[in-house]
This record gives structure tokens, sequence and C-alpha cells, in this order.
């Protein structure tokens, strides 16, 4: 009895000290060269640091760098590295197994991601960068072709995480599957599709308020369940110690409809909820052939014409924000919460009557092309719009026939979403300037304004975070009064944890940071 209750006791103190969560996607590669979906950001976030990081409220924080300079004009930056960050251990260092990063890893490093060698989908990050070089071994200097105010936040991207040149350029090693970074874990194993550990990396360089060494936990471990309700099983029966998201499978069975946990849950889970910078919206073809949509009145009517609240508690449980507020989603800093269409049937009505007395269409009809993922939002949708005088038909693709289409201008109304890739609201204003349509860039309604566009260039050249909000809200109003889109919702993260978990924060681009994690 003596010895099975040691032994209790022994199995659990491990078991704080790892943590454990499943990946239904998989892991291609652990290469942050390539770091671009979001499980594979999320693991190479554990592994990898850059010049700067995020915290939760997207402030730009020292990472290796530890302070930086920017030049008047906001051309030229200069990196202070810190001297105490050292890879992970690695027979291919020598005699000590590791070494400093010094500022020529980094100048290594951006070099592998402009390669067309390497072929790194994180190549476009340094699209406004002339040059960099190291310095010395402490300093990194990096020159723009253009001032891009949002450049410190591209620089937080896993793609600019550094590596060593030695490990990278050795015959025969395979980095895709063993890493060597210098974040707060280190590669131990992966059994691929089946099973990834981390351990704790016992020489990382940051510490907690207090000064104690971070990470606190041993190790991390992932699994690769395939299916999201098998993953949510595992997480009720104490497998797992976090999932992510609300899939339909379970989102009824833990949450309520008002977007609280089930009484079932509360004693057992935590949800940590907040904005993530992810805009759900309907878009316009503004030069296609489908004049109906080309009418402003159509556009607006269709805006004031659903309770996005309504549709948000009936088909997301409440994880979501309703987009009332322009195209810029609640969580970003330049966010105007008095922009956008609230629900007004009665306008919408007026607008759909003006539109058919004017042009003699009794009851005007659109085509709504989406994928079967959204088929519930759209016949809410279509239902809301044929009680303001409005047919809507509904045209159901598969995601990548879908995303062919918007992109060659296949279809005239069609639904779509934008999650952003770095914390500045120009991600989003981008999908409409008119330099950027589609299929060469982001711009998937054709939308051409020179008001907007002179506004969008002015952004660029202004270094003060105030002046370049109040411009983007200004190209947010365009967006709005033109209405060459409707947005539907803001997206939320929605997190859930065992209660012995603590630590674990959350950000509105919902990467996942482990090295304040503890488990009781």
């Amino acid at each position: 009895m003596i010895l099975i209750s040691c032994g209790k006791n022994q199995s659990d103190g491990n078991d704080a000290l790892v943590f454990r969560y499943n990946e239904s996607a998989n892991i291609a590669t652990l290469d942050p060269a390539f770091a671009k979906s979001q499980n594979v950001i999320w693991a190479c976030h554990q592994l990898f640091n850059g010049l700067v990081q995020l915290d939760d409220s997207l402030h730009i924080q020292p990472d290796i760098a530890k302070e930086w300079t920017i030049s008047e004009d906001g051309l030229t930056y200069h990196f202070t590295l810190r001297n105490d960050v050292y890879f992970h251990k690695n027979q291919l260092f020598g005699v000590d197994s590791t070494r400093t990063v010094i500022a020529t890893d980094f100048e290594y490093s951006l070099n592998r991601l402009k390669s067309e060698k390497v072929a790194s989908p994180g190549g476009w990050i340094l699209q406004n960068v002339a040059e960099f070089k190291a310095v010395n071994d402490t300093l990194f200097k990096i020159q723009l072709t253009q001032p891009f105010p949002a450049f410190l936040g591209l620089l937080s991207m896993k793609y600019a995480s550094v590596v060593p040149k030695e490990v990278m350029e050795s015959p025969n090693y395979d980095f895709r599957t063993k890493p060597i970074g210098t974040g707060p874990f280190q590669f131990k194993i992966w059994e691929e599709n089946v099973k990834l550990v981390l351990r704790r990396n016992p020489i990382y360089f940051e510490k907690d308020k207090k000064g104690l060494q971070l990470p606190y936990l041993e190790a991390v471990a992932i699994t690769f369940l395939p299916d999201k309700q098998s993953g949510f099983l595992a997480f009720i029966q104490g497998k797992l110690d976090f999932i992510s998201g609300l899939d339909p499978s379970y989102k009824d069975e833990i949450l309520t409809q008002k977007g609280d946990l089930q009484p079932k849950y509360a004693k057992e889970v935590n949800l940590i909820s907040g904005p993530y910078l992810n805009t759900e919206y309907l878009g316009f073809r503004m030069d296609g052939s489908d004049k109906t949509v080309l009418d402003k009145r159509i556009r607006q009517a269709l805006n004031y014409g659903f309770d996005r609240a309504k549709m948000i508690t009936y088909l997301r449980n409440n994880m979501g924000i309703p987009a009332t507020s322009g195209v810029i989603p609640s969580g970003m800093p330049s966010f105007n919460g008095q922009l956008g269409y609230d629900f007004n049937a009665e306008k919408a009505k007026s607008l759909v009557v003006d539109y058919s007395l004017e042009t003699g269409i009794k009851k005007p009809k659109v085509i709504l092309s989406t994928n079967a993922t959204y088929i519930d939002i759209a016949e809410f949708l279509q239902r809301e719009w044929q009680k303001i005088g409005l047919e809507v038909e509904i045209d159901v693709n598969p995601p990548s026939t879908l995303r062919q289409a918007i992109a060659t201008g296949k279809v005239s109304f069609f639904r779509a979403s934008w999650i952003a890739d770095y914390p500045d609201a120009e991600n989003y204003l981008s999908l409409f300037y008119s330099k950027n349509f589609a299929p060469n860039g982001p711009n998937y309604t054709h939308f051409s304004n020179a008001a907007f566009d002179a506004l969008y260039e002015k952004a660029f050249l202004e270094t003060d975070d105030a002046k370049r909000f109040d411009l983007y809200q200004q190209m947010d109003k365009i967006i709005i009064d033109e209405a060459p889109i409707i947005p539907l919702f803001y997206d939320k993260v929605a997190r859930f944890t065992r209660k012995n978990v603590s630590g674990l924060g959350i950000n509105p681009l919902n990467l996942l940071s482990l090295k304040n994690v503890k488990k009781e």
C-alpha cells in the first residue's frame, strides 16, 4: 500500500510539469521559415525567438533585441541585442554544445528568408527592406526602401526567428524535424502524426517579475488526433490540459447559447475568451456585371437589413462581436466603435423601394456565394433579407472553388474573412487599396476610391501612432459609406483549460505562449 501511494504521488507530480494539447491539423514542419499556418506557428513559438515580440495587448516588446532606435524618416532601424541568449544545445556547436546569438545570426536568418532556393512563404515580410547587416556582434541594422510603420509588427512573426547557420547548413541534418532555436522549450522527440514532445530549455534567457527563470513547465506534449470531437472528449476526460476554438461537434455541449460554460463543466473547466483579429464579411465585386449589387442602395440595404447580435447569439453561441463598427476589428488599437451599420429594417426597406421605383424591378435578386461551413449564416441572412423585399439565392461551393472564383471575379457577392498577419489596421485596409486588385493582391472587391488611396498612402509616411490611427479611421469611414462589404462579425478567441492551469494568457492574434504557464 505504501509503494502504491508513493508511486501515485510521483506520477501526479510529473504530470503537473507537462502541458498537453491536441493538434487536429497535424504539423508539417518545425522550421520557422515555413510557419504559415496556426498549428506550425504555435509549435515554433515555443522553440524560437526573434528581435521583438508581442504582449497580450499586441504591443511590441523586446525579445533578443533589448532596445532599438528608428530614424526620424522611418527608414533606418538599429537593434541592440542581448548578450545572454544561447542556442539550444547541439553537438554541431562544438565543445560547449551551444553558443551566444550574435547579429550575424539575424543577417543569415533574414537572408535565408529571402532566398529563392529556400522558397519561404514568409519572404514577403521583407518586401520594404532595402538592406540589413550586422554592424558588430550586438548591433543589427535594417534599412527600408520606404517608411512602413507596421514593420516592427512584421518582425514579431515567427518567419523572422533566428536560426544557427552551422546547424542549418550541416550536411544530412534535417532542420525541419530537429529544430535548434533559442526558445523556452527545446525539441525532444517527434513521431509524425502521433506525438511531439518539447522539453524545458534550461538556459533560457527570460525571467519572470520575481527573477525566476522561465519557463515553469518541464515539457509540452502535443498529440495529433485528427477528429476535433475526439480531442474534446480527451480534454473532458482530463487527458488534455487545453483546447482552442469552437467546433460544431461540441460547441453546444460545452457552451450555453449566451456563450457561458454549461453548468456541468463549470467546476472542472475555465473559459478564456477575447477579441480575435479576424473580420468575417460578405464582399461585393465592385466592377462586376451584376447591376443589382453595383447599386449602393442595395448594398446599404443589405447592411441595415439584419440583426448581427441575434445572428451571433443563435448561430455562434455568442462567440463573436457583432460587426457594427467597420472593417477594423475589435482588439485592434485603431478600432472605432462609432462607425458601422446597426439593424434598421425600415431604413433597409426604404432603400429597396427607392431602387425598385427607379429601375422598375419589383423584387431585386442577389446571389450569395459561400461554402458549406457557413450555410447556416447564409440561410439566416436569406430569411432576414426576404423581409426587406430582396430575393436571395444561395450558391454553395467547395472552399477551393470559391476562393478561385472570388480571386478571378466570377462571383459578384461572396462570403470571405480576413485574419491579421500582424497587429496593424493597414492589414485590413490593404483589402481596399486600388493597386492591390486581385488576383495580384488582396483587394477581392476591386474597390477603387481616390480619397481612400490618398489616405492609405499618407498613412505609410506617418510615424506618429495617434495620427496614423486617425487616418485609418477616416479610411474605415469611407468603406462604411460606400459599402463594398457587409461586415458580419469580429471573431473571438475561445480557450478552454483545466482548472489546475494558470498563466495561459489570451491575445487577439490567438498566439499560444506557454512560457508563463503553470500547472498545480
